[in-house]
């Protein structure tokens, strides 16, 4: 701990955000950044704490006292080296990731957390700037063929390491580009596609193998690529979403939320979006139905889209701004999050189910919602009730569900594959991440569930370090 009163004597400071008048003219990611002297302030308030529970909150397990520290000492190499070691793109998290360690950290008792999730950005930027990432090219091959499936973050995470071990590993993309969630799901304002793009040019320097517009189980079979590679890594995601079943679903203007964002993110990239399937939000009034992080994505992209309003509906009761007496530090808070979109024109509304959409000549004109109140039975679960005469009806052109998703997609690669499934419909795996085929693994949303980007880079790595096993048994 290089200061030990800094916790003391300097308070929290974030970066903030760019003025709002500002950046919802265009697609630029959001936050600023604090100055040099800023952020070693901000790395001196670390207490190096004699347990710290930020590292038991990360779910990559950082050494965050250890490198808060060198930040101190503007050590910004040996502060990256020790970031790196834990995590292949720490670049990602401490710009996407909700830091569960800020949540753990002992300063939130009193709402003073140390700044993690800024000081690991500001600690990548700086090992880029000074140039001290540089491609690490294994120095050995072992001659085994590792395929991934999907270029997400738990594929990354896993392709890179077992490119480190020395295998030769491929990865494939349905998509046009690498990245998955992170290229297609995750708005540009969040996560600027040049920070993938620079990290995958020296993952190529390294010797990983990227198969973009590649759908396995499709363009290549299961079976062939079981008989072309020693090991297969799935991480391929769960992209199945939760869908409304209501009247009115199939009218125009109703859709998934990732439809919407993987096709705004492709529109930024330079892809043309044909006329008959565009979704887009100029003058018309969104309503997103979920709270979640993809929901308030969408308004934020929608308010780039110049719609004409944006309402967030959510069908749990509001959160409170505090934490209740069941949720204790250091325990993930179930408090109210609002993010930088909900600050640029939103109106947020609780306790609400749709009943209908109603359409006019095929297109979504309105919809019906009623307002719902949660109480306990008498086995202490909560149940759902409508709320009698609470019935109302909005004005909408642009429905974006966002409830989020229940599994991954089975037809195709998966049930060619032959293998089990568990009860949530998640590829079935044991704690070696391996499937019911010895030769086939899974990691991330694939056989966890939609989760955070953080927890499926710790899937990739737990994954990689069982199949380089499985390749090379240890006596």
């Amino acid at each position: 701990m290089g200061n030990p009163k800094g916790f003391m004597t300097i308070g929290r400071k974030d970066a903030g955000y760019r003025p709002v008048n500002d950046r919802i003219y265009d697609y630029g990611e959001v936050e600023q950044t604090l100055d040099d002297k800023d952020r070693i302030d901000q790395a001196s308030r670390c207490m190096d704490c004699g347990i710290p529970f930020c590292h038991w909150g990360c779910p990559v397990g950082s050494k965050i006292p250890e490198w808060q520290d060198l930040i101190y000492k503007k050590d910004w190499k040996g502060a990256y080296d020790i970031l790196h070691s834990t995590n292949s793109f720490p670049e990602f998290t401490g710009r996407v990731c909700p830091a569960p360690c800020e949540k753990s950290c002992v300063l939130a008792i009193h709402n003073e957390a140390v700044t993690i999730r800024e000081n690991e950005a500001s600690t990548v930027e700086h090992a880029f700037n000074l140039g001290f990432v540089q491609p690490r090219i294994p120095e050995v091959r072992t001659g085994k063929k590792v395929a991934v499936v999907g270029s997400g973050p738990a594929g990354l995470s896993a392709a890179d390491l077992l490119n480190q071990a020395g295998h030769t590993v491929t990865v494939f993309e349905k998509n046009s580009a690498i990245g998955g969630l992170l290229r297609f799901g995750i708005p540009d304002f969040k996560l600027s596609k040049t920070v993938i793009d620079r990290r995958l040019e020296i993952f190529l320097d390294e010797g990983l193998i990227f198969k973009p517009n590649v759908a396995v189980g499709k363009d290549i079979s299961g079976d062939e690529l079981l008989a072309q590679f020693d090991a297969v890594v799935l991480a391929n995601g769960a992209e199945q979403p939760r869908d409304l079943p209501v009247e009115g679903r199939d009218l125009k203007g109703a859709y998934f939320a990732m439809e919407f964002l993987s096709q705004s993110n492709k529109r930024i990239a330079g892809e043309i979006i044909p006329e008959e399937i565009s979704i887009f939000a100029k003058d018309k009034k969104v309503l997103v139905i979920g709270g979640g992080d993809t929901g308030s994505d969408c308004v934020g992209t929608s308010i780039r889209q110049k719609a004409r309003s944006v309402t967030q509906i959510e069908i749990l009761p509001k959160p409170a701004t505090e934490r209740a007496d069941n949720n204790p530090w250091p325990y993930w808070p179930n408090t109210l999050r609002t993010s930088s979109s909900h600050l640029e024109g939103c109106e947020r509304r609780w306790s609400l189910s749709t009943k209908r959409i109603i359409g006019e000549n095929g297109k979504v004109k309105q919809v019906e919602l009623v307002t719902v109140d949660w109480d306990k039975d008498e086995a202490g679960r909560w149940v759902m009730t409508e709320r009698q005469g609470s019935e109302e009806i909005i004005d909408v052109d642009l429905v974006l569900l966002s409830m989020g998703f229940t599994q991954p997609v089975h037809s195709g690669l998966l049930d060619s594959l032959g293998i089990e499934y568990d009860g949530r419909g998640n590829v079935k795996v044991n704690a070696k991440k391996q499937t019911s085929n010895e030769k086939i693994f899974a990691c991330g949303d694939v056989e966890a569930g939609a989760s955070l980007v953080v927890r499926a880079i710790e899937a990739g790595k737990i994954a990689a370090m069982n199949v380089d096993e499985f390749l090379y048994p240890t006596e």
